[in-house]
């Protein structure tokens, strides 16, 4: 658990990329159940997970005349499924492969009379695996599961903070399980130039965006980051100054991002999150010719 000297804990790439990969994995197949159930809302908002006050979990689902909530406990670190007629089973989060865990939450799934098929080749990997087969990821610390899930939950905190001005369209603070990250999307109203990818990316972007978000590091990024970007990019943007100091273009990922260890060792954590959020909203949003004074609260 966290010490009372370091409310923002660390926790650095490559001490916890093997618990971080299979914690990815098997929070697809989790996410993957959602996309089974849930009904199709716009930009996949109904199969993200919620940040709780023990860990991550889905909206309420349905099945059949039942409805079912799953929720990833880093506190007991058990993965909990809880029914509208009082049904609780969990399954232990330890130590084990993907493929184990897969065939586990499946039985317990029938075992309740939640039967659920899903596709489970891996979504957004850059070589996809079949999760029920996949022996390779097997790796479980309850202690860094556990502060993966308290700087998400502080992160959330500030997020869900940096939305109240903004009044026009927003999405949720949300857990996308694809990415394995948290974010936060504000909306100009007005429809982006199709995109190409898959269908779900195409939806996601069909309007202008400007998103917010946390993630622990993949690609050229092997470190736990803050990023922003707009959708489409706005003229001048890469060249644009942003805060908080630390905070950078990178040209690669067409993003701005902050290292969370920047973050953690500035004076005020918070503060410097909300410089990021703010800075590089307004800079994207005025470039980008956002109608802001319809889409903010007067004053702001």
């Amino acid at each position: 658990m966290v010490t009372e000297n370091e409310q923002w804990p660390s926790l650095p790439y490559e001490e916890w990329k093997d618990t971080y990969a299979t914690l990815h994995m098997w929070t697809q197949i989790v996410g993957k159940i959602a996309l089974a159930q849930a009904p199709p809302l716009n930009h996949s908002w109904s199969v993200a997970f919620v940040v709780t006050p023990r860990g991550l979990m889905t909206r309420t689902l349905p099945h059949g005349e039942r409805t079912f909530t799953m929720e990833f406990d880093f506190i007991d670190h058990q993965l909990m499924i809880r029914t509208s007629d009082g049904v609780v089973k969990n399954v232990q989060l330890a130590p084990r492969s993907v493929a184990s865990f897969y065939a586990d939450v499946m039985a317990t799934m029938a075992g309740i009379g939640l039967p659920v098929k899903i596709w489970p080749l891996t979504s957004e990997i850059p070589v996809p695996i079949r999760l029920d087969t996949d022996e390779a990821h097997h790796s479980y610390d309850p202690v860094l599961a556990n502060r993966c899930w308290i700087i998400l939950s502080k992160v959330a905190r500030v997020f869900e903070g940096s939305r109240c001005d903004f009044v026009g369209k927003c999405s949720p603070v949300h857990f996308f399980w694809g990415g394995f990250d948290l974010a936060v999307t504000r909306f100009s109203g007005r429809p982006a130039p199709p995109r190409e990818g898959p269908a779900f990316m195409q939806e996601a972007y069909s309007h202008e965006v400007i998103s917010h978000g946390f993630w622990f590091g993949s690609g050229p990024v092997l470190e736990p980051a803050f990023y922003a970007y707009a959708v489409p990019e706005p003229p001048g943007l890469k060249a644009a100054r942003v805060q908080p100091r630390g905070a950078f273009y990178h040209g690669e990922l067409g993003e701005f991002i902050l290292p969370y260890e920047t973050v953690r060792k500035s004076d005020s954590p918070e503060h410097a999150i909300l410089a990021f959020v703010e800075s590089t909203y307004e800079q994207a949003a005025t470039l980008g010719r956002w109608n802001r004074a319809v889409l903010e609260r007067a004053g702001h």
